[in-house]
């Protein structure tokens, strides 16, 4: 969220994959776009208490060619980061949130105390989130819409009831709540709950190639990771970036053959045993 996409989003353009840009990242729609023009892009999305502010910003995904909105419904207020409020978080002091100008861009790093990310989005989300917001969504825009943050069957078909054309099954890189379950766990059911109706995407936990199979055997048609970019990122930017999807790609190719899968058709879902089946031998 922090570092600067472009370097993530070249190596993303030319790997072929999906990149999804975040609302307070710390570069601008624009910047994003204008720097890899043809890539896939997707603009995951907070709904404000000033839906003036949300309809900007979807207004300038639709004119900078991104090609669905991400609707994150997890988090309309933080969970209890302690450890941001202990290091009282913030932006560095050269980085702003691009997407916005004045307060909106500034006031993470005007908190006195505890962490300015909690307080920014505490006072600017909207928490009263609920099915209709989705549905306004829907009559907003001609994008598609993909809900991120679903961890129930039941949820997965009200999502369905609402329109959306896809979910992700995800649970915030488990940050929101102490006990949340693995995505990989609740991937099955929800998988199974919705059918053929909207694809079913996931996200969490994801480091190496073998999660990407699991995921696809248990129901994900595709599977999103963020944090071994960043480690990519921070060991060696753009070029350490493009070796990590180089690497996951690997490791997904190798996967594929040690399993006997030459495509996607191959793949079953009886690949895949639970552990507790063991815990009972």
């Amino acid at each position: 969220m922090f570092t600067s996409p472009f370097y993530q989003f070249a190596a993303a353009q030319a790997a072929g994959t999906i990149f999804i840009l975040s609302t307070i990242s710390t570069s601008s729609i624009e910047e994003v776009a204008e720097a890899a023009p043809d890539g896939i892009k997707w603009f995951q999305l907070y709904i404000y208490i000033d839906r003036n502010v949300t309809l900007n910003l979807i207004r300038r995904a639709e004119r900078a060619g991104f090609k669905a909105l991400v609707l994150t419904i997890d988090a309309p207020f933080f969970g209890d980061r302690r450890a941001d409020v202990r290091n009282k978080f913030a932006l560095p002091s050269h980085l702003r949130f691009a997407n916005f100008e004045g307060d909106l861009s500034q006031r993470i790093n005007t908190a006195k105390t505890g962490s300015g990310l909690n307080e920014y989005v505490n006072a600017l989300f909207d928490a009263s989130l609920s099915w209709d917001d989705v549905k306004w969504l829907k009559r907003t825009t001609t994008l598609p819409i993909i809900l991120k943050g679903i961890l129930t069957a039941e949820d997965a078909r009200l999502a369905v009831e609402s329109g959306v054309d896809g979910i992700i099954v995800s649970n915030h890189g488990a940050r929101q709540i102490d006990g949340v379950p693995a995505t990989i766990e609740v991937l099955p059911e929800i998988s199974k709950a919705v059918g053929d109706q909207v694809e079913v995407y996931m996200d969490g936990g994801v480091t190496q190639g073998i999660d990407v199979l699991k995921a696809l055997a248990l129901g994900a048609k595709m599977v999103f990771f963020g944090r071994p970019m960043l480690w990519g990122l921070a060991y060696g930017g753009e070029k350490g970036a493009s070796e990590i999807l180089e690497l996951m790609r690997r490791e997904i190719d190798l996967a594929f053959a040690l399993t006997g899968c030459a495509s996607l058709k191959d793949i079953t879902r009886d690949m895949v045993i639970h552990a507790s089946y063991y815990s009972r031998l």
